[in-house]
């Protein structure tokens, strides 16, 4: 028997990991659905790309068809190894704004606010350029800065100033808005997963026990107590059991499939799975919050972007001697390496659109092929009004769930990112790209010139940026799933712990907000604040 059993080795779950096998006396099995993450795609930050494709290592989810955009599936990638998702993501390093959890503790969540939250993004960072008071300088997650940035993306920059944005070096410091580079988690020119940060330097623990290739088909129950999980590996169905409690780490759309299978949710949606409900709670699966986020394109007459060309092939062979050799040059991009957070609504204290910078030509998640050279801007909704939900089409554990985002279903969504196309066009067409663009163009958006149009275009192409949360949702309402310490409501030794129990989409990239829920939570677990938290 463990004391604790962790389900998901995703950003969450190797926090908690960690920390609760600190005390040689606790033992705790961590579950994971996929393999090791010690492979050449997952450590080469360049390898970003080939994980969009994998079958291995990427759930590869799709949407159920979009009512409010044309009636399409689209594609989720979400990680499915060691690391989860900050295994496949595009490592940028932010935090969201200071008052998106000032929102939380308006719900009643006042131990979530941003004094209540910062010291545990200080306590998980290992900045190594910045130092104040708003970052940290001795935790195990390395955040740096960009260590072979493209030339295109000073233009960018330059670009993004000449439109009223203020030139920043930190969107996690003292004020978000601005446009800039990103830090990202890396080290020494390799990613700097959740994993690397908080697991391979303790997977030697003789109280942790890592299961790769774990597939979790439901915990067991003594009456309103968790008692264990049963889960398949290498073939086999096993069940252990948790002494203290199970902690449930899978993720926005993982954890809620995993409630449902185990008979808590909405008891609708579990009798339409065949699922006996075990425990009435309707918020499962509710609340899906995403950002959508529309991209458009230019190509260029030089090669210094990454492509598609016989140009490309000779630097990339030149860049993969270096990358090997040093750990240098270009496969050290995480392709999205400068952005901006900007206000489109003046109305708006706080900027309501996010921004990346690609120095390639990119549609479809990269996984369309486009010869020859050019660049790209990403632009998403950082708030949007929408909600959608996920649910069991059956009661197969290896099944994946019906997933609704319901993108677009509010006015206001539109309207923000018709704002975020306008911007977008600002910047890809400035002058700063003068000697760079080329005029042979050949892309859709550039037919969308007035409102219709441009909202035509949205509908047509915005994509998810991957940053699902909400399904699992903290707080005190009737469709809450967890309390404020991330205790599944009127049971007993159950806890959600990862970005579905954040009751509202943050403004920015969900990783570093994922991984700060886990090191607060693994607190709570612990017995109340550590010395850390009380010197903060």
């Amino acid at each position: 028997m463990y004391d604790y059993i962790i389900i998901g080795a995703g950003s969450a779950g190797c926090v908690m990991a960690n920390r609760l096998s600190a005390n040689p006396n606790t033992k705790v099995l961590l579950l994971e659905a996929g393999p090791t993450d010690k492979h050449w795609s997952v450590m080469m930050p360049f390898g970003v790309v080939a994980l969009m494709r994998s079958k291995v290592r990427n759930w590869g989810y799709h949407t159920v068809p979009q009512q409010h955009m044309g009636g399409r599936e689209m594609f989720w990638p979400r990680g499915k190894t060691l690391g989860g998702s900050s295994s496949i993501n595009a490592m940028i390093y932010t935090r969201g704004h200071r008052d998106d959890y000032n929102d939380w503790a308006e719900l009643g969540l006042a131990d979530w606010s941003y004094d209540r939250v910062l010291p545990y993004f200080k306590k998980a960072e290992h900045n190594e350029r910045i130092t104040d008071q708003y970052h940290g300088n001795l935790g195990p997650l390395n955040v740096t800065d960009p260590r072979h940035p493209n030339p295109l993306c000073d233009l960018y920059i330059e670009a993004g100033k000449r439109w009223g944005l203020k030139e920043t070096s930190d969107f996690n410091g003292a004020e978000q808005e601005g446009v800039g580079y990103y830090q990202l988690t890396q080290k020494e020119g390799q990613r700097y997963s959740a994993a690397r940060a908080y697991l391979w330097e303790i997977m030697a623990r003789p109280n942790l026990t890592i299961l790769t290739g774990a597939h979790v088909m439901a915990i067991e129950f003594d009456g309103k107590r968790a008692r264990g999980v049963r889960f398949r590996v290498k073939g086999e169905t096993r069940l252990e059991e948790a002494a203290q409690s199970v902690i449930l780490c899978g993720g926005a759309i993982n954890s809620p499939q995993v409630l449902q299978l185990s008979g808590i949710g909405d008891p609708a949606d579990l009798k339409a799975a065949g699922i006996p409900v075990r425990h009435d709670l309707p918020g499962v699966g509710k609340n899906l919050r995403d950002h959508l986020d529309i991209t458009l394109q230019q190509r260029t007459k030089t090669a210094e972007s990454y492509g598609f060309s016989w140009r490309m092939a000779y630097r990339g062979a030149i860049g993969l001697m270096d990358y090997w050799i040093r750990k240098r040059g270009i496969y050290t991009t995480n392709v999205a390496e400068a952005g901006c957070f900007a206000r489109t609504n003046p109305n708006d204290p706080r900027p309501d659109v996010q921004m990346h910078f690609i120095p390639a030509i990119l549609e479809n998640h990269g996984l369309n092929t486009k010869f020859g050279h050019g660049y790209s801007t990403h632009a998403c909704q950082l708030r949007p009004h929408s909600t959608g939900r996920l649910w069991l089409k059956s009661a197969d554990p290896f099944a994946d769930p019906a997933i609704d985002p319901n993108y677009l279903a509010e006015r206001e969504d539109v309207e923000c990112l018709i704002r975020a196309f306008k911007l977008s066009r600002d910047v890809i067409l400035d002058q700063a790209f003068a000697d760079k663009r080329a005029k042979n163009h050949d892309f859709t958006w550039e037919a969308a010139k007035t409102d219709a149009e441009i909202e035509a275009y949205v509908r047509r192409w915005a994509e998810t940026v991957y940053h699902p949360v909400g399904t699992c949702k903290m707080g005190h309402d009737d469709m809450a799933v967890v309390d404020d310490q991330c205790r599944v409501h009127g049971l007993e030794g159950l806890r959600v712990v990862d970005a579905s129990v954040h009751p509202t989409l943050i403004g920015g990239n969900t990783n570093a907000p994922t991984i700060m829920t886990a090191e607060k939570a693994s607190e709570y677990i612990l017995g109340g604040a550590s010395a850390y938290s009380r010197a903060a």
